[in-house]
């Protein structure tokens, strides 16, 4: 279950997995907590521990992400929607994520959420970002994104410090008036 913004978990500022518990029994359970309430959401491309009520620095970003299949507007170019789709690479996790590096490009693009549903809104992201973080196996690993991952690293890395993105967000607008 995915909580919403008035839960105080949102508001947290989370704490690091310790290296040696990466991969516990614990931690790989909230992993699969997270990609299954992940794939719950036809809609949805990325998720923090704090949306599934633990204070925990683990974000899961969904494979559909990777896919050059992938569109926005939740529909393929033949215009199947996304959620009959089966075969998108696997999930990636970040535990204890770190943004390193931004760029001074900035955009103001649309943002939604899972934990402040029906709202959406216009956010300013830098247009690259590079993050370091573990896996699920414990490793270490550098990633550079532009485009919708940059703007994902920065989302989730947010919900990490107890930031949602309607506290940065403007012309915030319900989702069904958003399609009219």
């Amino acid at each position: 279950m995915i909580v919403q913004k008035e839960n105080p978990v949102l508001r947290q500022i989370t704490r690091e997995v310790p290296i040696k518990d990466i991969q516990s029994a614990k931690i790989k359970k909230i992993i699969a907590q997270m990609k299954k309430a992940l794939a719950s959401q036809a809609d949805g491309v990325a998720i923090a521990a704090p949306q599934i009520g633990n204070a925990m620095r683990i974000v899961i970003i969904s494979g559909k992400v990777f896919d050059a299949r992938f569109r926005r507007d939740a529909r393929l170019p033949d215009g199947q929607k996304i959620q009959k789709v089966k075969n998108w690479p696997p999930d990636i996790a970040l535990i204890n994520p770190k943004i390193t590096k931004l760029s001074k490009e900035k955009k103001w693009l649309p943002e939604g959420c899972l934990s402040v549903r029906p709202w959406w809104g216009d956010v300013r992201r830098s247009e690259k970002t590079t993050i370091t973080a573990y896996d699920e196996t414990g490793k270490k690993f550098t990633r550079g994104g532009s485009g919708l991952l940059a703007q994902i690293f920065q989302h989730e890395v947010d919900h990490l410090d107890g930031v949602l993105f309607i506290d940065k967000a403007r012309n915030l607008k319900k989702e069904e008036n958003l399609r009219t």
